[in-house]
């Protein structure tokens, strides 16, 4: 019988958020009466798949020990890097520096934006069933459905681009953990920008699925967002 997968969440979470502005770092930002961070990670522990949980912090965090959720035992703190990628990594060796080899070779590592606190638990269940059967892995993504258009080095549009093959990625991403050591220590290694980890699984020549996920699921990048995901959140369909 096939042993069954462990999944360990990563949670890169050392980042200013500097665009949507304000004295903190937007995961610590309210929404209603919680932070960002919290409604993140509590949907994270919803998922009963999910076996333990790692968030990568910046070294001089002085946020997370104020909150509940630092002191529970299925969430596990690491110093994260300048980048995003970084922190995954960072996280990711501390994983496999604390698992058995039984255990890191049946492991799937499921990285989340702690910036999209909209995410379904239904949605990560879902990726969680499909992704698990076979292959390296895959994302949650969204189909396009604004008309793309290309521009030229002048600003102007230089084509308009066929949206019917084109899906705008989300997180969760759900992968073999090894491949995405592999993947993700070989691109930064060789200097390759990496915006997610599938990038990083693309750039080893892994091919990952898209599993259709909620358009709601959307990241906070600016303070408009902000007020997006509150009334996502406080309506229910998140």
């Amino acid at each position: 019988m096939t042993e069954a997968p462990r999944i360990v969440a990563i949670v890169p979470a050392a980042g200013i958020g500097s665009r949507v502005g304000g004295a903190r770092p937007k995961q610590y930002l309210a929404l209603g009466a919680k932070t960002v961070i919290e409604y993140t990670l509590e949907t994270l522990l919803q998922v009963s798949a999910i076996d333990t949980m790692v968030v990568a912090l910046a070294a001089q965090d002085r946020y997370w020990p104020s909150l509940a959720l630092a002191a529970n035992p299925a969430i596990n703190t690491v110093i994260g890097g300048a980048q995003r990628s970084q922190s995954v990594l960072n996280s990711i060796e501390d994983i496999k520096r604390g698992s058995s080899a039984a255990d890191w070779q049946r492991s799937w590592l499921l990285v989340h934006d702690v910036a999209r606190p909209c995410v379904a638990v239904a949605d990560i269940n879902r990726l969680i069933e499909i992704v698990t059967v076979a292959g390296c892995g895959g994302i949650l993504a969204s189909a396009a459905t604004d008309t793309v258009k290309q521009l030229d080095a002048s600003g102007t549009i230089s084509q308009t681009i066929d949206r019917d093959r084109l899906w705008l990625a989300q997180t969760p991403q759900l992968f073999r953990a090894e491949l995405l050591l592999q993947a993700l220590s070989g691109a930064l290694a060789a200097g390759v920008s990496v915006t997610d980890e599938s990038s990083a699984m693309e750039w080893a020549g892994h091919r990952p699925q898209v599993v259709p996920g909620a358009s709601d699921n959307i990241k906070i990048t600016h303070a408009a967002d902000l007020a997006l995901a509150e009334f996502y959140l406080a309506r229910g369909t998140a």
